[in-house]
């Protein structure tokens, strides 16, 4: 008899086991349909709408796939739902890829069509800065590399530069100098201070006198 209620209760607690596996396998599975089915539901976004939103949907997209990848450990037979959620990765990363492409194609027509924007990409790099003027990109970290390609632009376009792009030349320049300010407290090494201060030197002249020659030119030329 005690045997019996022995067998009895490895059979309830063995039973207990298998039915939690099996809750966790179906968690699993659903899971990663979820996951599957809103990288499907992507390619339904207008594609004007998944650009302006692109960082709402990238930032839901990592925590839908990292929950899907957690959830393959939980399944004894995910081959198949391997193959879902790599189909469904590939999906999402064409997508990507394509609104990328997109942005990149308009920041190109709106440099061709905006000259001061044009300037601005050769200054600090493509769409870098825009008409929000907003230098929060800036840091302790990467402000000298700043400094070092837009004193480098300067000195490569200083010969093609009219009196305007000077003009806007300065603007950027007090802009960028207005950052450092801000970024000299929040851990800017006093050697790439140095390095900065020894860049501001070589653009202050190259300013002066190049505007001034510009303007000089467009003088003779009204006359002409």
């Amino acid at each position: 008899m005690k045997n019996t209620k022995l067998l009895l209760g490895l059979a309830v607690i063995a039973l207990g086991f298998t039915s939690c596996k099996d809750e966790k396998a179906e968690q699993a599975e659903k899971t990663v349909n979820t996951y599957v089915m809103y990288v499907d539901s992507l390619g339904n976004v207008a594609a004007k709408d998944a650009k302006e939103n692109w960082q709402g949907i990238e930032a839901t997209y990592q925590i839908r796939n990292g929950e899907a990848q957690a959830a393959l450990t939980n399944m004894k037979d995910n081959a198949k739902m391997q193959e879902r959620l790599d189909a469904a990765n590939a999906k999402y990363e064409a997508l990507k890829a394509k609104v990328e492409s997109e942005k990149v194609a308009e920041q190109k027509v709106t440099a061709v069509a905006n000259p001061k924007q044009q300037l601005r990409n050769t200054l600090f790099g493509e769409g870098k800065i825009g008409d929000d003027m907003n230098f929060d990109w800036v840091n302790a970290a990467n402000i000298h590399r700043v400094y070092q390609q837009f004193v480098h632009a300067v000195e490569d376009n200083k010969d093609k530069y009219s009196r305007e792009d000077w003009d806007e030349v300065k603007l950027m320049y007090e802009a960028l100098d207005s950052r450092k300010n801000t970024v000299e407290k929040e851990g800017l090494s006093s050697e790439d201070n140095r390095k900065i201060a020894g860049l501001k030197l070589k653009f202050a002249p190259m300013y002066t006198l190049n505007r001034m020659g510009a303007k000089s030119g467009e003088m003779k030329r009204a006359k002409e």
